[in-house]
């Protein structure tokens, strides 16, 4: 089927269709909710595309046309189908890869057990609607120092509104509207950002800053401040900026166990608030075997939500064939997420919506695990559950492990009222 009839949104001609339905030439339309599926195979293969419907294929139908239709959820009918113009070559041949992929795994029951709690937390909302009020609030640019959570469609969606995300300060203009992120910040940035007169809405998750005060009460003591944590993260260089000449970072029990400190009885830890809980205790254990008088915080620092969402998988791992995390790479909690279910020896993968699932990995699975980190949006949740209830019959049950009643208050400058 010819192309040239329709341009995708930055006018780029678009080499394939994929089908969002399945027209007949006669009855009802047929869904193609794993269109999304196929269109992510497209855009791997560097393919132009766009979405639309598609004919089933007969009598007068232009060649260059590909469909399938199979048993869907509840009784129905799900289709996949694309169409391409067999005068193109490359466009055909990735159309028939993807399609062949995709229909070589569609059509199979399958069951999904979804961990809760999943996605958001209280402080990655509090910190997505502290930008929207800003936004309300003064209108359009809102700058954002670092992205306000580690989530690539919550950044995309808050910058199609107008938050300008930048890596520091200096590319903000004085005076502006400024956010610092859920991550928080070191005392030396809020520095800057009083000398340049900006208009600061602080969005750091009340968590956070608990570290961010412990770290200080333990560095003013006169404690060796170890912070268990990953090096470079915004979260762990904000908190090395509260003590930076009595903090030092350790990212394993190896290096717990060799830490050379000038005063082996006065050493304090804490921890990055996004950690694996299992992984965190085996450094902390190591820490206290080579320093005996070891203090911590008064409760734990790895948050409630990040503790939630590893014990809700955890409860489920083992029981499915793959395990797919909703969430950004950049995240450390989604990775952590991978990290813990391969632990319990099912393959994992990470993927930011459901156009990043590859055919591949759904070959011989008949169960999944399905969750969202602390940054991920609730949607991209729904999305995959529908791109996957368009392979064939889905059932889908819930593992609640606890219910999460936290809630946090919005910062002062954009509280109504």
């Amino acid at each position: 089927m010819p192309t040239s009839d329709f341009d995708d949104a930055d006018g780029a001609p678009p080499r394939v269709l994929v089908a969002d339905a399945l027209l007949p030439a006669d009855g009802p339309a047929v869904p193609c909710p794993a269109g999304v599926l196929l269109a992510g195979e497209l855009a791997r293969a560097g393919i132009a595309h766009r979405s639309g419907p598609v004919p089933l294929p007969g009598p007068g139908t232009p060649a260059g046309v590909l469909a399938a239709v199979f048993d869907g959820p509840g009784g129905g009918a799900a289709g996949l189908g694309a169409a391409a113009d067999p005068g193109d070559p490359g466009a055909w041949a990735a159309a028939r890869a993807a399609f062949d992929a995709w229909r070589s795994v569609a059509g199979v029951p399958r069951r999904v057990l979804l961990a809760a709690p999943r996605s958001f937390c209280a402080g990655v909302e509090r910190a997505v609607e502290a930008v929207e009020r800003a936004l309300e609030r003064h209108g359009p640019p809102v700058y954002v120092r670092k992205q306000i959570v580690h989530n690539a469609r919550v950044v995309a969606e808050l910058e199609e509104r107008g938050a300008v995300f930048v890596d520091e300060l200096d590319a903000v203009p004085e005076g502006a509207v400024t956010v610092f992120s859920a991550h928080g910040v070191s005392p030396a940035v809020r520095d800057e950002a009083e000398r340049r007169r900006l208009g600061v809405i602080d969005a750091t998750c009340p968590l956070v800053a608990k570290v961010h005060a412990e770290a200080r009460r333990f560095a003013g003591r006169g404690d060796t401040v170890v912070l268990i944590g990953h090096a470079g993260h915004e979260e762990v260089e904000g908190t090395l900026g509260e003590a930076p000449e009595r903090t030092v970072l350790v990212e394993s029990a190896e290096q717990a166990a060799a830490l050379e400190v000038a005063a082996p009885g006065r050493v304090s830890y804490l921890t990055q608030t996004t950690l694996a809980v299992d992984e965190t205790a085996g450094v902390v254990d190591a820490l206290r075997d080579r320093f005996p008088a070891l203090r911590g915080p008064d409760s734990a620092d790895i948050c409630y939500a990040t503790t939630n969402r590893q014990e809700a998988l955890a409860a489920i791992a083992a029981e499915t064939d793959l395990v797919l995390v909703v969430g950004s790479g950049n995240s450390s909690n989604s990775v952590r997420l991978v990290e813990l279910a391969e632990r319990h020896g099912t393959p994992a993968r990470l993927i930011d919506g459901p156009a990043d699932i590859r055919p591949g990995r759904l070959a011989g699975v008949s169960s999944i695990g399905l969750t969202a980190s602390a940054s991920a949006p609730p949607a991209l949740v729904e999305e995959v559950l529908s791109a996957l209830r368009g392979l064939g019959p889905l059932s889908v049950t819930e593992h609640e492990t606890t219910r999460e009643t936290v809630r946090f208050t919005l910062p002062s400058p954009v509280r109504r009222g």
